[in-house]
């Protein structure tokens, strides 16, 4: 199946690169590009792609707030993209529910590959400082997104995925780790996050590094 992607950036060179980057990239179509976060969300809502490639400051609405916008009405999978690696505007976009972030820094292979993981219902960071985001992530005030029911409405097994989530492990490695298959993997991520109210499985990994969970 093809993975349709939107491209939202302020940039008109970085939109042309992206797009001569995803388009030439296997099983990925670039669908459109705009170039604020208003447009984003009238796109998305017409053309429906599976993930957003997110610009975080732009002109007019902002990438937070489109990328907030599109979680709540699940129009798409949003993939920020950015010049900022620890700053409140990353930290606000993933409370905003983006399923990760990359530098625009990142090699083609890895943004396609995220572009891919990102579509699948996997989360992705920039592999350079995901344990240091998710630690000051997790020391901001207020604290990212609580969740509404106590961690024991989480069955064994449910817990050990979402301490894994915290770890920062892909499905692939939760499903070697446990000894399962990616499947169940993701039926347990679907779990953990229906219960605890979450976005996404970036805002897991941040609510079990909240709770302690991550260094069990």
């Amino acid at each position: 199946m093809t993975i349709r992607v939107l491209i939202a950036d302020d940039h008109a060179a970085i939109r042309t690169g992206l797009v001569l980057l995803l388009d030439n990239a296997p099983g990925i179509e670039v669908v459109g590009e705009v170039a604020d976060g208003a447009s984003a969300i009238h796109r998305a809502r017409a053309l429906r792609p599976d993930v957003v490639l997110m610009d975080l400051r732009m002109p007019g609405m902002d990438g937070i707030a489109a990328t907030r916008a599109l979680v709540a009405e699940q129009l798409s999978q949003v993939l920020v993209l950015t010049t900022f690696d620890l700053d409140e505007y990353v930290y606000a976009a993933l409370r905003a529910g983006a399923a990760g972030f990359l530098l625009k820094t990142v090699e083609a292979t890895s943004l396609v590959e995220a572009v891919h993981r990102v579509a699948a219902g996997e989360g992705v960071l920039a592999p350079q400082i995901t344990r240091k985001l998710i630690s000051a992530f997790a020391s901001q005030k207020p604290p990212a997104a609580k969740p509404a029911m106590s961690l024991d409405e989480l069955t064994d097994r449910e817990r050990e995925v979402f301490i894994y989530l915290g770890k920062g492990l892909s499905n692939a490695e939760i499903a070697a780790t446990l000894f399962i298959s990616e499947t169940t993997v993701k039926t347990h991520v679907s779990k953990v996050l229906s219960k605890l109210k979450l976005r996404s499985r970036v805002q897991a990994a941040i609510v079990a590094q909240e709770n302690g969970l991550a260094d069990e």
